[in-house]
């Protein structure tokens, strides 16, 4: 019974230290990385003023009233 609970924090610190390097990878490639092509592919081809316009057009603003 001699240093047990030194014995079982080493399994338990080395098991909670790879259950969270696994769950940050599959964060990272799971959610992150599909994130972030999805905005560089939405901002590949965006125009600002075509979406501008087209909210205007739509009357969402108070200051710039529709043409």
């Amino acid at each position: 019974m001699r240093r047990l609970l030194a014995r079982r924090m080493k399994f338990h610190l080395f098991g909670a230290f790879v259950v969270s390097v696994g769950c940050a990878a599959l964060y990272k490639f799971g959610i992150a990385d599909p994130r972030k092509r999805a905005y560089a592919e939405f901002y590949k081809n965006y125009d600002p003023m075509k979406d501008f316009e087209a909210m205007r057009a739509a009357g969402v603003f108070e200051s710039a009233p529709p043409k």
